[in-house]
Parts: C-alpha cells; sequence; structure tokens
C-alpha cells in the first residue's frame, strides 16, 4: 500500500504543475564552464521553448547554457567570444516541462514507465 501512495504521489509531483501552469517550465543556468552550474527552474514567455546550448572550441564541448527561447531560433549555430576564445553555440529546443535537463525521455515514456511501476506493486 505504501507503494502505491509513494507512486500516486510520484505521478502527481511529475504531472500536475505542467496541467496548472500555463507555461513551459525549464531548467535555466547561465552561460558557464560546463563543470560550474547550479540549475534554477524558471516559467518561459508564451510561444518559447526550453533550450539547450552547447558551446564547442574544436572537438571540445567547454560550456552549456540552459532556458528559454523562440522556437524559430532552435537548431541554429552562432559563435561567441568568451574570454578571447571563439565557440561554436548550438540551440537545442524541446516543449515539454523540465526538459532541458539532459536527458532525453520524453513524456509518453515516462507514463508508460509509471504504469509498469503501478502494474510491479501489486
Amino acid at each position: 500500500m505504501l507503494q502505491l501512495l509513494l507512486v500516486a504521489v510520484l505521478c502527481l509531483h511529475l504531472l500536475l504543475p505542467p496541467l496548472l501552469c500555463e507555461n513551459l517550465l525549464c531548467y535555466f543556468s547561465p552561460i558557464l564552464e560546463k563543470k560550474k552550474f547550479e540549475l534554477i527552474v524558471t516559467e518561459c514567455p508564451p510561444n518559447e521553448v526550453c533550450f539547450k546550448v552547447l558551446g564547442r572550441y574544436g572537438n571540445f564541448t567547454a560550456m552549456l547554457a540552459r532556458g528559454c527561447l523562440l522556437e524559430k531560433s532552435c537548431g541554429k549555430q552562432s559563435n561567441i567570444r568568451l574570454k578571447g576564445t571563439v565557440y561554436v553555440i548550438t540551440y537545442s529546443c524541446c516543449d515539454w516541462p523540465y526538459c532541458n535537463l539532459g536527458v532525453t525521455v520524453k513524456p509518453f515514456y515516462v507514463l508508460v514507465t509509471l504504469v509498469a511501476v503501478c502494474i510491479m506493486a501489486r
């Protein structure tokens, strides 16, 4: 019974916020060195999606950022200069809550996993 209650709480925690909010919730972190960041939850303005930026210098991924972005900017590349080094940054976007964490699990798969856990808890 306790396992079923824990699964129900998990379901509410994952599924209720997106249903109550009109805008998309995403993680935010400014452009920083790859290992030095702290994630903050932010609510995107209307018509924006979550994004993750990877900054590359040659074959080395040196920095990243997360936040909200207009969908038309998704998939684009640009160059930025940071501390005297030019990085090629690529914007990758997604449109479900908290999707820019780095894990590429779609909500459908989360739901299937939760149903499987409910069935096994019986």
